[in-house]
C-alpha cells in the first residue's frame, strides 16, 4: 500500500547534544573529516545506510541511542569541540579578508550544484564545479551568495535493465529531511519572489537556503500552493522538460534569482552584491533583472545596461553550439511582452540574444550570446577552451583575431579536501602534521614509497568493495528474492592495475572508444602477467538514445563470462561513488573528441589521490600533462574521417597501456613496490595538487575578475550612474560614427633594401575618423611573423601617436617598431575605439584595418 503524501518528521535531539543540529545543517560537513567522522560514531551501519547524511541518520537513529550518547562525557565533549571549531570557521579573517578593494559581496549563479550526495541538485561536471566553487569560496572567505533551483526530483536515478538499456527513475525529495531552511519574513511567512508570465499568469518560488559553510545558497522552489498545477512543476527536474518549460526554469534562476538575493539580504543584513557571477548562460536573465531595477531609479535602458555590465562577469562552460540553451524568437517575445521587467521591452531583449551575425540563425536567441553581450568579462575554464571559445564566438566582433575576442580563461579546479580519501589526508597528517594535500612536501623523504604504495593498495580495495556490493545491489533491484551469482564475489580484483572511466555520456565523450578493438580489449584485461580491470560509470541524458546505445554496448561486452570479472559498469555514477572511485583507480582514461572537452575535472580528482592520467590532449590536460604525471593519447586530427580517427586514437591507447603503462605498474623491486611507479604517485601529488586545487580557481577569480569587475562597477556607478550615461552617449556615437572610419593611407621608412635586426620601422598612418576626436580612438600598428597568406603570428602592438596638423588637414599618426628578431616581419595599422571605461580593445566590436 502506498502512502497518498510523505513528509519527514525530524528528530528531537537530548539538551546536551542540540549542537548535533547545526552541525547537521551546515554542509561543511560533507568536507570536513573529523565532522564527518563524529557522526559515523553514532551509528556507523545508519551512517552507511542513509548515505552518509548527518540529517537523514539523526532522523532514523533510536531515542535511546541518542539518550546513552547524551550521558556521554566524551561524545558531549567533542560535539561541543567540532561546534566551537564550526563557529570559528565561520567567523574568522581568512585568506579574502586580507585583500584590499576586494567586493564585500559576490553573486554566483547557477543551474545545479553538487555539493554532497545528501543534497542531490546536480547532473555532472558543471554542478561539481559549481559545488567546488562554493566550498573553496567559504574556505577562503569570498562573500559569494550563491543562487540556483530547487529541483523537486533533483536529476534520475539511474538503473541498468537486464538488456543493458539505462532506465531512469525520479525520486521525489522532502526539503524538509535535507540540509535546508526556508528564508522567512519577519512574521514567519515564507519569503517569496513572484514572476508576471504571458496570459496574466504569475509563477511563485519560496527560497530553500542551504548554508555551504561561510556560503548561502538561495534555492528557488515552485512546488508552492499558489502556483497552478502546471507551474508547480517549473521546478521539478534538473534540465527536465523543453521549450517553454526550460525558459521559465531560468527566467525564475535568473530574474528570481536577482529578487531571491534582494530579499535574502533585506532579511538578513547581508551586504548586497557587487560582482554577478554567471556560471553559464543559463542564469543569464539575471542581468535583465538588474537593469529593470536601474530603469526603476531613472536610467534609461542604454545607460542602465552599461552599469550592469561592468559588474558581471560570464563563465562559458561548453565548446559546442549544441551545448547551448536556445529559443525560437517568438517565444521570448512572447514572455517579455508581459509585466515581467518593468522598462524593458522584448525588442530591448531579443537585440542582446538574437543570432544576427554571420553564421546564426536570426530566428532563434541564444543565452550564450546574451550572456556574452551583457558581460563585460568572460572567460572558458581551460586554455584550451578559451582558444576554443574565442573561435566559436568570434563572429560577434566582426574584423577581429580570434586573439583579441575578449574571452580570457580560468582553468577550473577542485575542491581538494572534498576529493581526497581520508587515507591520503591520514598520510599527510601523520607524515606532516597537516591535511592540506596541497601544501605538503610529496616528494620528502618523510614519506617513503612503501607509505605510498600501501595506501594507494588500500584505497583500490576499498573501490572494489564498494564495487562488488553495489553491483549485488543491482542485481537485487533487478532481481528481487533471487540470490547474486557467485561471481559476484569474485569482481575485480585490488591487486590488478585498475582502469577508471566516469562521466556523462554524450557522443563526444566515446564511452566506448575502448571496444573499437574488442579482442585487443579482451587481450588487455586477460594477459596472464599484467592483467588490466575496467571500473566504469555514466548517466546519459534522458534524451539521448545514442548515448544509452553506448551505455548498452559496454554493458552487454561487461557481461561476457570471459571478461565479466575484470570489467563492469556501475549505475547511477554519483558524488557518493566518485569518492571512492577516484582514489581507488590506478589510472584515470579520458578520450573525447579533441577540443569538445572544456576541461574535464574528473582526472583532476583522481590526480589528487595519486593516480596517473591517461587522456586525449584536451581541457586541463592539454596544459598540465608534462611526460611524468599520465599519458597522453595522440590525436588524430588530420584522420579522413571519424572512423578512421577513432581507429587511430584507440590503437594508441592500447598500444600505451600494452607496452608502457601495465610493464612500469607491474616491475616490482624485492619490497614488492614498483618505485618507478611511485615517482610518477610523487611528481603528480607534488605538481599537480596545488595546481589543481578549486582554491587556486577561485582566487583567480577573486583578483583577475571579481575585484576588476568591482571596481569597474563602482566607478560607473558614481555620481548616480553619471559616467555609465556618459559612457552610453559615447558608445552610441562611436557606433553611428564607425562606419565612415577608414585608414586611408600607410607610409613607412627607416629600414635599409635589406633589413637588418636593429634597424627601425618608421610608420605614418592617414586615417579617416569622420569627425571623431583622436582621444576616441586607438591606432596601433600590429606586427609580427608573417606566414602562408600573409598571416601574422606571434603577434605585437604597438601605439601610433597622432602628429600635429592644422584645421582641415587628415589626422596622421606616428610610431616606430624595431626590428627585433631575423625572420619573416609582417605589419598593418589597425583602429579601435578607446575609452577609460571599456575593458579591452575589442569590447564594441568595431575595427577598421589598413588595405
Amino acid at each position: 500500500m502506498k502512502a497518498i503524501r510523505r513528509f519527514t518528521v525530524r528528530t528531537v535531539l537530548p539538551h546536551a547534544l542540540s549542537g548535533l543540529e547545526e552541525l547537521a545543517s551546515n554542509l561543511r560537513w560533507s568536507w570536513h573529516e573529523p565532522t564527518r567522522q563524529f557522526f559515523r560514531e553514532i551509528d556507523p551501519a545508519l551512517w552507511d545506510e542513509t548515505g552518509h547524511d548527518p540529517i537523514g541518520m539523526l532522523g532514523a537513529v533510536e531515542p535511546a541511542r541518542l539518550d546513552e550518547l547524551a550521558a556521554n562525557a566524551d561524545f558531549v565533549g567533542t560535539a561541543n569541540v567540532l561546534l566551537d571549531g564550526l563557529h570559528q570557521y565561520l567567523s574568522e579573517p581568512r585568506w579574502y579578508q586580507q585583500l584590499e578593494s576586494a567586493p564585500a559581496s559576490i553573486a554566483y549563479f547557477s543551474p545545479e550544484y553538487g555539493i554532497a550526495a545528501a543534497l542531490p541538485q546536480y547532473s555532472g561536471g558543471l554542478g561539481i564545479l559549481a559545488g567546488d566553487h562554493l566550498k573553496s569560496a567559504s574556505d577562503l572567505g569570498v562573500p559569494i551568495i550563491g543562487v540556483g533551483l530547487f529541483y523537486r526530483a533533483g536529476y534520475f536515478r539511474q538503473a541498468i535493465s537486464r538488456e543493458g538499456w539505462q532506465q531512469e527513475t525520479y525520486p521525489v525529495l522532502d526539503p524538509d529531511g535535507l540540509p535546508l531552511s526556508m528564508l522567512r519574513q519577519p512574521d514567519g511567512q515564507p519569503a517569496r519572489v513572484t514572476l508576471a508570465l504571458p496570459d496574466g499568469r504569475a509563477l511563485s518560488a519560496v527560497i530553500w537556503v542551504a548554508q555551504v559553510g561561510r556560503i548561502p545558497l538561495l534555492l528557488l522552489d515552485t512546488d508552492v500552493s499558489e502556483n497552478s498545477d502546471e507551474l508547480r512543476f517549473v521546478t521539478d527536474r534538473l534540465y527536465g522538460g523543453g521549450g517553454e518549460h526550460r525558459l521559465m526554469q531560468e527566467l525564475l534562476l535568473g530574474v528570481g534569482g536577482v529578487r531571491a538575493i534582494g530579499l535574502y539580504t533585506e532579511l538578513t543584513g547581508a551586504p548586497t552584491p557587487e560582482v554577478f557571477h554567471t556560471n553559464e548562460g543559463h542564469a543569464g536573465f539575471q542581468a535583465l533583472e538588474r537593469i529593470s531595477d536601474l530603469i526603476g531609479e531613472g536610467l534609461g535602458f542604454a545607460d542602465a545596461l552599461q552599469a550592469v555590465r561592468a559588474g558581471t562577469v560570464f563563465t562559458t562552460h561548453t565548446p559546442v553550439p549544441a551545448g547551448i540553451d536556445r529559443f525560437p524568437v517568438g517565444t521570448i517575445e512572447k514572455y517579455f511582452s508581459t509585466d515581467l521587467l518593468p522598462g524593458v521591452s522584448a525588442s530591448d531583449v531579443l537585440a542582446l540574444g538574437v543570432e544576427d551575425y554571420d553564421g546564426g540563425d536570426p530566428g532563434m536567441f541564444n543565452m550564450a550570446v546574451m550572456g556574452l553581450r551583457l558581460a563585460q568579462r568572460a572567460n572558458g575554464v581551460s586554455k584550451l577552451h578559451g582558444e576554443v571559445s574565442r573561435g566559436m564566438f568570434g563572429s560577434l566582433w566582426p574584423g577581429f583575431d580570434n586573439a583579441d575576442v575578449p574571452i580570457g580563461s580560468v582553468t577550473n579546479g577542485v575542491h581538494a579536501p572534498t576529493w581526497t580519501d581520508p587515507q591520503m589526508l591520514g598520510l599527510a597528517h601523520q607524515k606532516f602534521g597537516t591535511v592540506d594535500t596541497t601544501a605538503v612536501d610529496w616528494a620528502s623523504s618523510a614519506i617513503t614509497d612503501e607509505d605510498l604504495w600501501a595506501v594507494r593498495g588500500r584505497m583500490r580495495e576499498q573501490l572494489v568493495t564498494d564495487a562488488r556490493r553495489r553491483t549485488a545491489e543491482a542485481w537485487q533491484e533487478q532481481n528481487p528474492g533471487v540470490g547474486a551469482p557467485a561471481w559476484f564475489s569474485e569482481l575485480l580484483d585490488p591487486h590488478v592495475l585498475t582502469i577508471g572511466f566516469a562521466r556523462r555520456v554524450p557522443t563526444y565523450k566515446r564511452l566506448t572508444l575502448m571496444l573499437h578493438d574488442p579482442e585487443r580489449l579482451r587481450a588487455l584485461l586477460l594477459h596472464p602477467e599484467r592483467p588490466v580491470q575496467l571500473v566504469i560509470a555514466g548517466k546519459s541524458h534522458p534524451a539521448d538514445d545514442e548515448g544509452k546505445r553506448l551505455i548498452q554496448k559496454l554493458v552487454e561486452f561487461s557481461q561476457e563470462p570471459e571478461v565479466r570479472k575484470r570489467i563492469v559498469f556501475l549505475p547511477n555514477y554519483d558524488i557518493a561513488m566518485a569518492k571512492l572511485l577516484y582514489p581507488g583507480t590506478d589510472i584515470w582514461l579520458n578520450n573525447p573528441l579533441r577540443p569538445l572537452e572544456a576541461c574535464g575535472t574528473s582526472g583532476m580528482k583522481a590526480a589528487l589521490n595519486g593516480s596517473l592520467n591517461l587522456s586525449i590532449l584536451d581541457g586541463w590536460w592539454a596544459e598540465f600533462y608534462d611526460e611524468e604525471n599520465g599519458w597522453a593519447i595522440p590525436s588524430a586530427d588530420s584522420a579522413g574521417d571519424g572512423a578512421e580517427r577513432d581507429k587511430l586514437e584507440a590503437n594508441s591507447m592500447y598500444d600505451l597501456i600494452e607496452h608502457q603503462i601495465a610493464p612500469r605498474f607491474y616491475d616490482r623491486g624485492a619490497d614488492g613496490v614498483p618505485s618507478r611507479w611511485v615517482d610518477s604517485i610523487r611528481h603528480t601529488l607534488a605538481t599537480l595538487s596545488p595546481a589543481l586545487s578549486a582554491d587556486r580557481m577561485v582566487r583567480e577569480y577573486v583578483e583577475r575578475l571579481y575585484i576588476p569587475a568591482a571596481a569597474s562597477s563602482a566607478t560607473i556607478s558614481a555620481n548616480a550612474y553619471q559616467p555609465a550615461r556618459d559612457l552610453a552617449a559615447w558608445k552610441s556615437r562611436i557606433t553611428t560614427a564607425w562606419p565612415r572610419v577608414h585608414v586611408t593611407h600607410v607610409e613607412s621608412g627607416g629600414v635599409d633594401t635589406v633589413p637588418q635586426v636593429g634597424d627601425e620601422l618608421h610608420l605614418r598612418a592617414t586615417v579617416d575618423t569622420d569627425g571623431l576626436d583622436a582621444a576616441d580612438l586607438s591606432v596601433e600598428v600590429v606586427y609580427g611573423r608573417a606566414r602562408d597568406g600573409d598571416h601574422l603570428e606571434n603577434v605585437k602592438h604597438a601605439p601610433l601617436e597622432l602628429m600635429p596638423s592644422g584645421p582641415g588637414q587628415p589626422k596622421v599618426f606616428a610610431g616606430t617598431v624595431p626590428l627585433s628578431r631575423a625572420g619573416s616581419f609582417g605589419y598593418t595599422v589597425r583602429v579601435v575605439p578607446w575609452h577609460p571605461l571599456l575593458a579591452s580593445a575589442s569590447e564594441l566590436g568595431l575595427i577598421a584595418v589598413a588595405e
